[in-house]
Order: structure tokens, then sequence, then C-alpha cells
């Protein structure tokens, strides 16, 4: 098992399958650890994400679906208790020379809901369907009239908005001389959403270039965070209000934070100190460092400077 069905109302299935699934990867791992010499390292226990999905609103007192006394309320907490044993036993295998990082790609906090961006757009005048849908649809299930539609949207933490643009979309009708003031005017329509109370919302809508310098790949016209990601994008439509109490695509209680962590553990130090300013970007350029290897000219992110002084790398 390399991961859990965690957006389920059978929470008792999903916590055993939980630790089956964690203890059966930290054995695994225990057990590639002692028996080579590695030069590097690495794994994945997604079960520290699946666990927040899944048990926030039990967990967390300022969650608006959360239920005193309820009896997953230590969930979390018991089970990062765990994790943390587990990694104490697998650091007992490393010896002196073992320099090991535990990173983290996000945080994690209460969802207050789930804002439905293709709904909004289809209020707005810019999604038109030939035909509504009967019910809750996906968008790519629904009958959109391409020849008046100016965008549509991608649901998930956060929204992704594309512009019907001409010559680049199928049935585009956004003439590519008007693409930046179509693309200002949505950024502006949905920066300024509000909340089911009518509190504007604190929404940030990026260009993805002015971000990642559009170096490879494909990308939105504009990525859309909403409420400072306490909000997630629901994709789907046909519902009786933009507005939703809960995720869209099944049980979900919490949404992606900005910060995860860095942990850089030297066994031969035992003071600790913070990292600040220290970006997930930078963690494979360190890690390059920490090898004695060459870092690309191309690599995003640079090596974070307090971890190579404390483990002695000029």
């Amino acid at each position: 098992m390399t991961d859990v069905e965690f957006r389920t109302e059978d929470r008792d299935l999903m916590l055993r399958q939980l630790y089956e699934m964690t203890d059966r990867r930290a054995k695994l791992v225990r057990h590639l650890a002692s028996k080579q010499d590695w030069e590097f390292f690495m794994f994945v226990e997604i079960g520290i994400d699946r666990v927040n999905h899944a048990f926030w609103k039990f967990f967390d007192r300022g969650h608006h679906l959360y239920e005193p006394g309820n009896p997953y309320e230590d969930v979390i907490p018991d089970y990062y208790r765990h994790v943390d044993g587990l990694v104490g036993e697998l650091l007992e295998l490393l010896d002196e020379d073992t320099l090991l990082l535990a990173v983290s790609d996000h945080g994690a906090k209460g969802m207050r809901g789930a804002f439905c961006i293709n709904q909004w757009l289809e209020e707005e005048g810019l999604l038109v369907f030939k035909k509504r849908p009967e019910g809750v649809a996906p968008l790519e299930r629904c009958e959109v009239d391409w020849s008046r539609t100016t965008a549509w949207g991608w649901g998930g933490y956060y929204a992704r908005l594309f512009i019907n643009v001409e010559g680049r979309e199928p049935q585009g009708i956004v003439p590519k001389a008007d693409y930046e003031s179509v693309r200002d005017d949505l950024a502006r329509r949905v920066e300024s959403v509000t909340d089911m109370d009518g509190r504007r919302m604190d929404t940030h809508a990026f260009r993805p270039e002015e971000l990642y310098g559009m170096k490879r790949g494909d990308y939105p016209d504009l990525m859309v965070f909403l409420d400072d990601l306490y909000w997630r994008a629901a994709g789907t439509v046909g519902h009786p209000t933009r507005y939703l109490r809960e995720n869209d695509i099944g049980p979900d209680d919490a949404v992606h934070d900005w910060d995860g962590i860095i942990i850089y553990k030297d066994p031969k130090r035992h003071a600790g100190r913070s990292l600040q300013g220290a970006r997930l970007i930078d963690v494979a350029p360190t890690v390059l460092r920490l090898m004695g290897a060459s870092v690309p000219s191309d690599i995003d992110g640079v090596p974070i400077r307090p971890i190579l002084e404390l483990s002695e790398v000029s």
C-alpha cells in the first residue's frame, strides 16, 4: 500500500490503513537503510499529509465543523508522535557521518470552504453553457458554449484560470491583442470576491511568468489563491450556491498552508538554530553541495548557507 483513500466518511477504516501503510513503509526503510551503504537515501511519508486532510475538523477547535469531545480529537497529534517514534528508530541506524534532512513542501490549516470558481465565472458572464448541467458535474462533462466563453477554471487548493485565446485554444474567441487587458480584468474581478457573509477575501491572482519566469512547462493564465488559501477552489458546477462549506470531491477538512518545515540534523552536533528564509527550492542545491557535487547553473534555488556552515562545507 503506497497511499490511502483519505476522502472518505469511513474514518475508522482510513485510520487503520494509515497506520498499516506507515508502519510497512517504515519497516522497509529501516531494512533498506541497514542493508546497503548509501550515498543518498530518500523516502516520502504521505501519511502526514493524509491525516491532516482527513481529521482536521476533529482536531482544530477553530474549525467551523469542530465538535467538542468527538472520538477523533487526538488522531493528528497521536499520529505525529507515532511518526516521530519511527524516525527515532531510523536515526538509531545512522552512523556519525550521516546527515539528515526532514522536509515538507507545504503546511496545513483548516478549510473554511470551497469557492465554485466556474459558477462564479458563469455569474460574471465569462463562462457560458449551451445547456446547464442537471445536478453537480465537472466542467469537462458540461456543454460549454465556447463561442461565447472568455474564461474557465480548474479547481484545487488554488484555482487555475484559463483564457479562451484565439489561435491558442481550439475555439478561442479572445483576440491576442486583447489578452493582457482581459487578464488584468479577470484578475481584478477575482481579487474582489467576497465570502458568503460579504467579507472581501484576501485573494491574490498571480501571473505565472511573474513567479516562475516561464522556463518550461504548461501553465494557466492566472493562479488564484483564495482568501490566503483558507478557501479551496471547486471546479464543479451545478451547486445551489457558489459557496460550499465542504469539499466538492469528497471529505477534506484541511487546506495547504504556505510554509512547510526544513529540519537539518548533523549527528555530531546537538545544538539547534533557526533557518530563516530557507525555501523548498533550495533543498536540492543544498543536498548537491552536501554531497560534494556541483550545482547546475539552471537549477532553481540556492544552497542554504547555514546548513553548509554547520556541515563545514565551504
